[in-house]
């Protein structure tokens, strides 16, 4: 059986293969098509961090059907010899558009956007959908929950939560890109050089005798990493002081200690009881971390309690974005261009408005005011379209259209960046500490009133004067053509 890590060539889904073939056999293969992969608006997540474009784009770079996908997809008794043979020679020869992982993106903002021969473009969605959706929506909750540790470490921790091997490992490094700076999940270390983190598990100090014995047994292996998890029996009343005991013994031996672990109980008055007993035995510099079904709301809730925490372990809230578990990105046909012909814009309607999308082959660009050097808002435009930064620029609202800013000392940046080219890879990928620092910087760019975690203000996302022209004008022709 083939290690399908190497290969995930198969990773889409069946009607993918059929259309593919069905454009085949009605001679589209020379169509080229715009497909634009983003999520729409719902009531959790106002922003998102873009994330997994790493992964998408080495997964796109090496689609191989390999014999024995031919040989399987074969005995379905779905396809003629002509679409197998093919699929033997089929690689993406088109170009793909992408914001930069770390980047701030808000619904109806395409993430990514493919342009392609209409086989190829077909073909990407499902994959780039599983790919994108996952890593955006960990990363988004990962960036949530450091907003609200202000300023303090986070460590993820939800490996043994996750959703399967992928979700945990792919699950880490997008939590690290929102903000995270350590997990627990080693292969995902190794993989990504995150640096790793963890102490003990209470069965530790159910192995030995008393809980005394652990803490000392554990401090003489790492005396200078030592980090004890102190309620296993009784917190204040043995776990604090059999820690504070051990580590007396660790500084007469010329080490010092890290910390304690808080895994349970009342966090806020426990932290703040174990703060006074660790500075008043002398500890002062020894941290207490904190960890138990935390996120963004608890976080938030222990920090206005006074709660006494310096590192915050979070685990199943954070890797399955326990509020939130589809990020509902989709993946959707904005232009088409037939063989010898002009480009079409394409439109999607729906009785929800919300679902309309928005047709034609775009950029967005981000509008930062240069006095404070803040975003304050984005513009969805056709790519054909020119901006002079030199003149004031009005911005509206794309459904209120009465709500509008006009803007007059600002920059405008292009989100969207090519990264293929006719099937090449031509933009450098960064490494992860690269993608992190930049990810700080965009946050950084953004007002805090975006970002709270309750009741945040909604950023403002518009369409140019032109898209939304040529979008109503579709909607009402279609509307006459099918009313």
């Amino acid at each position: 059986m083939r290690d399908a890590a190497r290969n995930l060539t198969l990773l889409t889904d069946l009607y993918q293969l059929t259309m593919m073939d069905g454009y085949l056999k009605n001679g589209k293969e020379g169509d080229i098509a715009v497909f634009d992969l983003f999520y729409r608006r719902n009531n959790v997540i106002t922003y998102s961090v873009a994330a997994g474009l790493e992964q998408a784009i080495d997964y796109i770079l090496n689609i191989r059907f390999e014999e024995e996908d031919i040989e399987y997809l074969r005995s379905l008794h779905l396809f003629d010899e002509q679409f197998l043979e093919y699929l033997r020679t089929f690689r993406f020869t088109g170009d793909v558009y992408a914001v930069p992982e770390g980047t701030m993106v808000f619904p109806e903002e395409p993430i990514i956007t493919v342009r392609a021969p209409v086989l190829e473009a077909q073909f990407l969605e499902t994959a780039l959908l599983n790919i994108v959706n996952h890593q955006t929506l960990i990363a988004s909750k990962s960036s949530k929950v450091a907003y609200a540790a202000k300023g303090d470490s986070v460590m993820e921790f939800g490996l043994r939560r996750a959703q399967g091997p992928d979700a945990g490992i792919y699950g880490a490094r997008a939590s690290v890109i929102g903000g995270c700076r350590s997990t627990s999940n080693v292969l995902a270390g190794e993989m990504f050089h995150i640096p790793v983190a963890g102490t003990h598990a209470h069965s530790w100090v159910m192995n030995f005798p008393t809980e005394y014995e652990a803490f000392r047994a554990y401090a003489k292996m790492y005396p200078d990493a030592c980090l004890l998890l102190v309620d296993t029996y009784d917190t204040l009343g043995s776990g604090v002081p059999n820690a504070i005991r051990v580590f007396k013994e660790l500084r007469a031996a010329g080490h010092e200690p890290k910390g304690i672990r808080l895994d349970s109980g009342d966090l806020a008055y426990l932290s703040k009881c174990a703060r006074k007993m660790l500075d008043e035995a002398g500890f002062p510099d020894a941290i207490i971390c904190a960890s138990g079904d935390l996120d963004e709301y608890l976080i938030t809730s222990l920090k206005n309690q006074g709660a006494r925490i310096d590192l915050w372990g979070v685990g199943t809230k954070l890797i399955t974005s326990a509020d939130m578990p589809a990020l509902g990105g989709v993946y959707k046909l904005s232009a088409l261009t037939p063989k010898g012909g002009s480009e079409i814009p394409k439109i999607k309607l729906s009785d929800n408005s919300d679902k309309i999308t928005n047709p034609g082959f775009k950029q967005v660009y981000r509008i930062y005011d240069n006095k404070t050097g803040k975003a304050e808002a984005d513009l969805i435009a056709l790519r054909s379209e020119e901006f002079d930064e030199s003149r004031p620029l009005t911005v509206f609202h794309p459904k209120d259209t009465w709500k509008r800013t006009t803007f007059t000392d600002y920059t405008l940046r292009p989100l969207l960046e090519q990264v293929i080219r006719g099937g090449k890879l031509v933009a450098q990928m960064p490494d992860l500490a690269a993608i992190c620092e930049y990810a700080e910087r965009e946050k950084e760019s953004f007002w805090d009133e975006y970002k709270r975690p309750d009741n945040p203000h909604v950023y403002k996302v518009d369409l140019s004067q032109k898209l939304y022209d040529i979008k109503n004008a579709m909607i009402a022709q279609i509307g006459e053509n099918h009313g």
